[in-house]
């Protein structure tokens, strides 16, 4: 027990009164939050201990200030000039009403005095707190600074989606807008990709894509890991929508025989933009093309946002302590790996270290990191990127997947010779990651003594907060791989609902994953060439949760749904 314990005073005492928090955890809340310098109400709802609404109920009854519902404001009508961006982002607070002498702010916590007596120093006004939801004030202090910047995501609609659209030419091969052909006048076909692209954007989705067929076309969003159709635009466009992305990527839009690649950057103000990574396919009846949305702000989510538990994410930074070793994270394409990696790569940043990265692409940018998109037209794999690493000086080498006995033996004699290595396979699961391995070549003593620790993981969608409760069998539960004293204990399990602010009862994603460190019992394994299934015995005996195990403990916490855990988990 600590020497001096957090004292859980005012709104903490009044979360776990509620019971929407566990004492435990509030006090290890405020450690954290005192620590990152992050609010409190911040941190407990993007690492999804309380929900908004929860905390500003509570709230607004422990201080007996008024609670207002930020989506009933439009962001145009609040006082314009009173207070800079800065002041605003710094102290997570917004002044909504003037009245008389009187300046009414928005706050999501009501403890914040310091940030409304600076908002009462610089404007000179009196002020008074207004209590809003913590995930309204972020979106509504958002929308309000983008109108400000001038062409926010939130002042565009249907009917006014003319964006400032930058190419990047990656190879120096694309072609300018004045190309033959180039339909950069047919107003139609313009207006609605950028329709689609800020759709996209607006919705959280990850991927578009243009298909067209012989008598139809259509686009599909992919969200949340699952693909819906969301329009059917006239088949006879095909040729027009296909030449505009393409003049858009810098592609050669005369040649539609091989498939091309190219990159898209969408400024949405002038401090905001978003990349797209393009790519064509010639189908039966026409170019299929796929739009992949890369986030910047994915890979600065931080270990707590991705969903590890506390013995997982214990694990994730101890290896990531290390100073050599290898790191490696599999899963099928779009489990999110690539953010895993990111964001481990992120916690390491530090003027200290020499960090290099071998990507194919590099999809997001990282400051700080030397990173070396790989080009195979010319040579440049990622065995030949490794080289050239490991006479660089580095501290940490990022490699983008392990595809051949090559480069799987250049990444461990790097991690054997003092270097942190990260980085990503195919594979079902940790154990399997293992044999993998072993059936590219490489040797099993070179594998028992340079892997440190192996994450499989998924991305399964998150429940909406209109989630319900549902009725299960016992039996069934028992099925899925619950334990009697689980289910004899009252576990509740929930559903998808649906509401205005969800798709199918589902928003946003929730990653669930394996974590396996490899221990000397499993070295001894691995030397002894044992198969997956030996290595997942012993996992299992040393404490370690496997994909489906994870998966459960989410559906206990009400994060997820059985039918997810089917979806994603199957074969586990």
């Amino acid at each position: 027990m600590a020497a001096n314990p957090i004292q859980l005073n005012g709104l903490a005492r009044r979360l776990v009164e509620d019971n929407l928090l566990e004492e435990g955890i509030a006090r290890q809340a405020l450690e954290e939050a005192t620590k990152t310098r992050v609010p409190f109400v911040s941190h407990l709802v993007q690492n999804n201990l309380a929900s908004s609404k929860d905390i500003a109920v509570s709230a607004a009854e422990e201080f007996g200030t008024p609670l207002l519902d930020l989506t009933s404001l439009d962001p145009e009508a609040i006082p314009k000039s009173l207070i800079d961006e800065k002041l605003i982002r710094t102290n997570h607070a917004i002044p909504i009403f003037h009245r008389g002498n009187r300046l009414f702010v928005a706050v999501a916590d009501p403890t914040n005095r310091k940030g409304l007596d600076e908002i009462k120093f610089q404007t000179g006004i009196a002020t008074e707190e207004v209590l809003v939801e913590e995930d309204k004030l972020t979106t509504f202090i958002e929308a309000y600074l983008d109108s400000q910047e001038g062409g926010g995501l939130g002042d565009l609609g249907d009917d006014d989606v003319d964006l400032d659209l930058e190419a990047v030419d990656e190879e120096g091969g694309g072609k300018d807008d004045e190309d033959a052909g180039a339909p950069a006048d047919d107003t139609p076909v313009v207006r609605f990709i950028n329709k689609m692209l800020i759709d996209a954007i607006k919705g959280g989705s990850s991927d578009l894509h243009f298909e067209p067929f012989e008598k139809s076309y259509r686009v599909r969003f992919r969200t949340d890991g699952v693909l819906h159709e969301v329009a059917k635009p006239p088949v006879n466009l095909a040729p027009r929508i296909s030449a505009r992305l393409k003049v858009m990527s810098q592609m050669d839009i005369s040649e539609r025989r091989v498939p091309q690649d190219g990159r898209i950057k969408l400024k949405l103000s002038k401090s905001k933009s978003i990349d797209f990574r393009v790519n064509t396919l010639p189908v039966l009846f026409g170019e299929k093309l796929v739009l992949r949305i890369l986030d910047p702000s994915s890979a600065k989510m931080g270990i707590d946002a991705l969903g590890y538990e506390d013995d997982q994410k214990e694990l994730y930074m101890e290896a990531l302590g290390k100073p050599q070793g290898m790191f490696l994270v599999t899963g099928p394409t779009g489990s999110g790996k690539t953010v895993s990696l990111y964001t481990g790569i992120n916690i390491l940043n530090t003027a200290e270290l020499n960090i290099s990265t071998a990507e194919d692409p590099v999809e997001i940018n990282l400051d700080g990191i030397n990173q070396c998109p790989v080009n195979f037209k010319v040579g440049l794999t990622f065995s030949e990127a490794l080289r050239s690493f490991l006479r660089q000086d580095p501290d940490v080498i990022m490699v983008g997947e392990i595809r051949d006995l090559e480069t799987a033996e250049i990444a461990i004699k790097a991690a054997q010779t003092g270097h942190m290595v990260m980085s990503t396979l195919h594979t079902n699961s940790a154990p399997e990651t293992l044999t993998r391995l072993r059936n590219m070549g490489v040797a099993a003593f070179n594998l028992a003594t340079s892997v440190n620790l192996i994450v499989a993981q998924r991305l399964a969608r998150r429940l909406c907060d209109c989630k319900q409760e549902i009725e299960v069998p016992k039996s069934a539960l028992l099925e899925k791989g619950f334990s009697e004293a689980e289910v004899d204990a009252g576990l509740v399990i929930f559903g998808p609902k649906g509401c205005d602010k969800c798709s199918s009862g589902y928003k946003g994603r929730v990653g669930i994953y394996e974590v396996m460190k490899i221990t000397p019992e499993i070295s001894k394994i691995i030397m002894e060439d044992g198969n997956a299934l030996e290595i997942a015995e012993v996992s299992a005996r040393q404490g370690y949760k496997n994909i489906h195990q994870s998966a459960l403990v989410k559906v206990k916490n009400g994060l997820t749904s059985l039918d997810e855990v089917d979806r994603v988990t199957s074969g586990h």
